[in-house]
């Protein structure tokens, strides 16, 4: 369990250019040390924010070996960045260029990218816009096909829209919504996921983005066909390509994770045993398997 979520990183506030102000958490590391190796930038899912990666970010920029400069992102309306009053602009490209600004602002000319869940389809969209900037791409959980009963699921999950009073109640909707796919989870990792995806308001937890976010995911119509992401994906053909599949993940499927690899050979494959969508990255040997494929950049 992280001790302390709070240090480790300088936290910084980039304007977009709608001029919506955006939270940012800088593992800068020792300077020396870290410029020499491409900095890493996380993006989180659809509600989640830049805590899911704490912890995976001070193993990596804390790297006695190849320590790195690590930056995750609280994408617009998400954790402590600022509610957008356009909600349209709760959309991939809006988020693409708000990375970009954040890449421009910290004069980062080319990352390693990694994206959990909705972050992957941001990179999606940056790979067909800006390639240059993708020194290499990890698609955590995601890819081109959106399988339905996994959409379903998230869809689901946000329509019951419990409201836990305290953190043992919020510890409890995580486990009644997610145990059955993340057997991997000890007591002290349910409870890191709480405090990643709550924040305390009025002696409260409370789900930390805007609901208009979760909004467009509730209203999900999956009688309407789903489009895919295969032009996009075949936009990743240059640059190095890691795909990390929850064991457990309705989202996606083993069978496209293979068809992935047939449209981009070399891509690496990483399966997070006993987890569900999307994995949780600090945990067992992920960090390991990140480690090992970001090691050549």
């Amino acid at each position: 369990m992280r001790s302390d979520d709070e240090s480790g990183f300088l936290a910084r506030t980039i304007a977009t250019e709608d001029g919506l102000k955006l939270h940012v958490r800088d593992y800068a590391g020792d300077e020396t040390a870290t410029s020499a190796r491409t900095p890493v930038f996380c993006l989180p899912g659809l509600t989640r924010n830049s805590r899911d990666f704490h912890q995976l970010a001070l193993l990596l920029s804390q790297d006695s070996a190849a320590p790195r400069r690590i930056i995750t992102l609280d994408a617009r309306g998400r954790g402590s960045s600022e509610w957008d009053d356009d909600k349209a602009h709760y959309n991939l490209i809006v988020e693409g260029q708000d990375v970009l600004t954040v890449c421009a602002q910290l004069g980062i000319h080319q990352a390693i990218f990694i994206g959990t869940s909705r972050g992957g389809m941001v990179l999606h969209m940056l790979a067909t816009s800006r390639p240059d900037i993708l020194k290499a791409v990890i698609l955590n959980d995601i890819g081109p096909v959106l399988e339905k009963v996994g959409l379903a699921d998230i869809r689901d999950y946000l329509n019951r829209d419990k409201k836990p009073a305290n953190w043992d109640e919020a510890i409890d909707i995580l486990r009644e919504n997610h145990g059955s796919a993340f057997s991997a989870l000890g007591e002290e990792d349910w409870q890191d996921m709480a405090r990643a995806i709550y924040v305390l308001r009025d002696g409260k937890p409370i789900a930390d983005y805007d609901p208009a976010i979760a909004a467009q995911m509730q209203a999900l119509d999956l009688e309407v066909p789903i489009r895919d992401l295969w032009p996009q994906f075949q936009a990743f053909q240059d640059t190095p390509l890691m795909v990390i599949r929850g064991e457990n993940s309705k989202l996606l499927t083993q069978a496209t994770t293979d068809e992935m690899a047939e449209h981009h050979p070399g891509m690496a494959i990483k399966i997070a045993r006993g987890q569900g969508h999307a994995p949780i990255l600090h945990l067992g040997d992920i960090p390991d398997a990140i480690r090992h494929f970001i090691s050549g950049f």
